[in-house]
């Protein structure tokens, strides 16, 4: 398997580094730490000048219709940085919904709009003390007559939805889960910002009888979550490749610091302790890189990725997580403080890996692949 980077890539490697080193470095990312927007409108610029903005999406709507293998180099490089973006939430998950079930009306709107980044739409789907899967999406939806509806509930963890144009809601119609496309400064709409452990920017959504006109209805009501699960199959593919961005950083300047720290006149990575655990994070590192192109790429040839994809984020999520806590006892102390970057990128391994379909709802949904074949 020839893991290098085409020429191409390379460029949209470098590209991608050089505008998150000059609009998102890590005093931008600390600057960004639970502020109301979140992202800096720079950064946002600059992605979508790069065409970034609509990887995803075909030419007709503004995209560059990039392929999976090409999308995880960016949020590789996005990981690496720690970039604070509403990309997945806007670029990723609702234009990926859009294109798969909205109407030819919501596409044209909001399609280009989305690549050009004059707009930008978050998701509202995980609700207060309930599950990832279907059965947790209980913010109902009742009709109103003429073809409007009323949502009433709460949804919790919503992105960036104080800078959104319209938030993608999941709520539950008669018959099942659907989407609507809302407009987070409607009457009846309630944003209560919340604080996570990543400090990253989150909002508690609450729908107090939600008025809502018959052209917010995307796709067919009760169909939303094959749409839903689909996308997200995409969608972990890349927050995989974050994952492995972040540990790539997270275990070099570990490494680093190993090798300029002196304890006992000598350096730390002298320890044979110490060397074995940067040993065992590098290996864990270049496995979970290799699962996620292998993912990558079958997404791109048209192969199942219904075992592969949560795989993918469940291996590189949970060594992102283990390798910035080694790191982080490898610095010792001084890793816990605000001045070190490590702290950084512990916090926001721990936060991805709970976050979009945690270890426990990507391990039923590999089991039950494997079971699936093993019956077959």
């Amino acid at each position: 398997m020839d893991l290098d980077f085409t020429p191409e890539q390379e460029m949209l490697r470098e590209a991608v580094a050089g505008v998150c080193a000059r609009y998102a470095g890590l005093d931008v990312v600390r600057a960004m730490e639970n502020d109301a927007v979140g992202y800096p409108d720079k950064l946002w610029e600059q992605l979508a000048e790069l065409g970034l903005l609509g990887m995803t999406l075909p030419e007709e709507y503004g995209g560059s219709a990039m392929s999976m293998v090409d999308a995880i180099v960016v949020y590789t490089e996005f990981g690496r940085a720690l970039a604070p973006s509403p990309h997945f939430v806007s670029s990723v998950m609702v234009a990926g919904v859009l294109m798969r079930a909205g109407s030819e009306q919501q596409r044209d709107e909001w399609l280009p709009a989305i690549a050009a980044g004059e707009a930008v739409l978050s998701v509202a789907w995980l609700e207060p003390s309930r599950g990832f899967g279907p059965e947790g999406i209980q913010l109902r939806a009742e009709p109103d007559g003429d073809g409007s509806w009323r949502l009433t509930g709460t949804k919790r963890h919503v992105p960036y939805a104080s800078a959104a144009d319209r938030l993608l809601v999941l709520a539950r119609t008669d018959d099942g889960p659907s989407y609507f496309l809302i407009d987070p400064t409607a009457d009846g709409v309630t944003l209560t910002q919340q604080l996570t452990i990543s400090s990253d920017t989150q909002y508690r959504v609450d729908f107090d009888g939600v008025e809502v006109e018959r052209d917010a209805l995307v796709g067919t009501p009760g169909y939303a979550w094959p749409v839903w699960d689909e996308a997200m199959h995409d969608g972990i593919i890349l927050l995989a490749a974050q994952a492995v961005g972040g540990a790539q950083y997270a275990h070099a300047i570990a490494t680093q610091y190993a090798k300029d720290r002196h304890q006992f006149d000598k350096p730390l990575g002298a320890f044979q302790s110490l060397a074995h655990y940067l040993a065992d994070g590098v290996t864990a590192v270049d496995g979970a890189e290799t699962l996620v192109w292998e993912a990558a790429w079958a997404r791109t040839v048209g192969r199942p990725v219904a075992k592969l994809a949560p795989m993918a984020k469940l291996f590189a999520c949970q060594t992102f997580r283990d390798v910035t806590a080694t790191a982080q006892q490898i610095f010792g102390g001084v890793g816990f403080t605000l001045e070190y970057d490590i702290q950084l990128y512990f916090r926001r391994a721990k936060q991805l890996q709970v976050s979009w379909w945690n270890d426990r709802y990507l391990e039923e949904l590999i089991a039950h692949e494997v079971l699936d074949l093993r019956a077959g």
